[in-house]
Formats: C-alpha cells, structure tokens, sequence
C-alpha cells in the first residue's frame, strides 16, 4: 500500500473494533472457563465461527463453495495446529494471571515471527532482528518480574501463546500464497472444532449450562470479528500506524482487569509492554526502510 492511499482514521475505527472483540472474548473466555475446559471452550467456539463462516461463504461469497478445496492442506494442518495450540493456551493463561500480564506477554509475537522466520519462510536473521529479540525479553522480565513475583504455568502459556501465534502468522503467510481467506478461516474453524472436541473427552465431555450460551455466542463471534477487524485495519494503513493503535489494548485491558476482577495496575507490566513494543517498533520501521545500494 502506498502511503497516499492509506486511510487512517478508517483503519483507526477498525482497530476499536479489534480490541473490543479482543476484550470481549478474554472476559467471556474467563467466565466461561469457570464450568467449562479450555478445550471445551474452543470447542464451542471453533463450532459458532464454522457455522458462521459457511454462512457467509454460501450467502455472499461470489466464488462460491470451491474455493474452500485447499491447494496446500499439509500447511493448513501445520498451521491449525498452531494457531489451536497458542489460541488454547491464551484461554488457559487468562484464568492465570492478571489480563494486562497476558496481553504484555502476547505482545511478543512479532519478535517470535523474526526469531523463526527463517525455519518457516527462509528469511535472514540478522543482528538487529536478533538486537529487537534481546530488547522485546528484557521486556519479558519486567512483565514475569522473575525473583519479585512467584512464576507460574500461567506465564508460560503466554509466552508459549505467542510462539504459537507467531508460527500461525508464518504459515498464513505461506497459506495466502495458494488460498483466499474464506478457505484459511474455513479449515482453521473446521480443524479447531474436530481437535477442541477429541480433547475435550481426555478429562471427561461438559456440556454447557445454559447460563454459559450467551458467553459462548459471544467468543465464537468475537474470535472472527477481532481478526477481521485487525485485517481489515492494516488493510487500510500500513503497519506502522496500526501498530500504535493496536498497543492501546494494553491499558484498555488492564482497566477491565481492575474493574471486573480487581487486577491491580503493577507500573512494572506497563514498563515492559513498552520495551516490547519498542522493539517490535524498531523491527517494523528498520524492516521498511529501502536497502542501500
């Protein structure tokens, strides 16, 4: 996108859909996590966004039901299985640790997409990439607080949440060579319903109160709009000015945090989504700054 055809109030207007859709569905993922498992939970979650992505595909898309036929399904496996892993252990982290901790510990994702890149797309490693890697964990340290605050597997899973995350980003990259976004959502919905499900018999099959419908309808259309609405935004502007705007769900989070569960603010964890988002900043600008001759 050129710089003249970008639209950034539209995609500014995106974005606050982003991240209430993000916000959205980290409450209702905790309320439902209070009856249900996480694999539970992305079962009837992966089950609302198939429904609703046959829908849309059937009623408005022009190029019909063929287009979901994958031309590289061993990608679209790799890549489910993925994005399953980090969007379940995101899920999981939520009833762990304070929101705003989470949310920090997600920001890392484009670091991991740097550091991995050249085992899934051949992209070079370079030292700034590996400089933008050191800078985004000493952000990582503030955020845990190692030695201050006890650890747990709930900071784990962040961090794993966003490894997984940035795998998914690699993959889909490679994906939109072959396939349109239908088929990519389709199969992730389609995928994600049938692992959710066989998981959800490892610790014994819940179905859900009818108190916890609403909370499921809710993070089954959220988990589609939030990344429709994020697409739709850098569709819009280039990166580096959704970016920013994607930070602002930092302190959104943390707000929510304190209102609905009491999470205090720790300054700390403001510190070091700072220092991660700084780094993914440098990577993001230094990335589309024209090569010397």
């Amino acid at each position: 996108m050129h710089d003249t055809e970008a639209r950034p109030a539209a995609a500014a207007l995106w974005m606050l859909g982003a991240i209430a859709s993000f916000t959205l569905m980290a409450v209702a993922g905790r309320e439902i996590q209070t009856e249900l498992s996480s694999f539970e939970l992305m079962f009837w979650r992966s089950l609302v966004g198939f429904a609703i992505v046959v829908a849309l595909v059937a009623v408005f898309s022009r190029a019909g039901l063929h287009q979901l036929v994958p031309r590289a399904p061993g990608l679209h496996l790799a890549r489910n299985v993925f994005h399953f892993a980090g969007q379940n252990l995101w899920f999981y982290g939520i009833t762990m640790i304070p929101l705003a901790q989470l949310v920090a510990l997600e920001f890392t994702s484009p670091i991991w997409v740097a550091l991995l890149a050249p085992l899934v797309v051949a992209e070079a490693l370079t030292r700034r990439k590996l400089a933008v890697a050191a800078i985004g964990f000493a952000g990582v340290l503030l955020v845990a607080q190692p030695g201050v605050q006890t650890l747990s597997w709930g900071h784990a899973a962040g961090l794993l949440a966003a490894i997984g995350f940035a795998m998914n980003v690699l993959f889909t990259k490679r994906l939109m060579r072959h396939d349109t976004v239908w088929c990519v959502l389709f199969w992730m919905t389609l995928s994600q319903t049938l692992f959710g499900l066989a998981l959800s018999f490892v610790g014994g099959f819940t179905w859900p109160s009818l108190a916890m419908l609403p909370w499921l309808v809710v993070v089954g259309i959220t988990g589609l709009t939030a990344h429709f609405s994020l697409t739709s935004a850098l569709s819009l502007a280039p990166a580096s000015t959704v970016a920013p705007m994607e930070f602002a769900r930092l302190p959104v989070i943390a707000l929510v945090g304190v209102w609905l569960y009491a999470e205090a603010l720790d300054p700390l964890v403001f510190a070091g989504a700072a220092l991660i988002f700084s780094a993914n900043w440098w990577n993001m600008r230094a990335g589309r700054a024209p090569a010397r001759g």
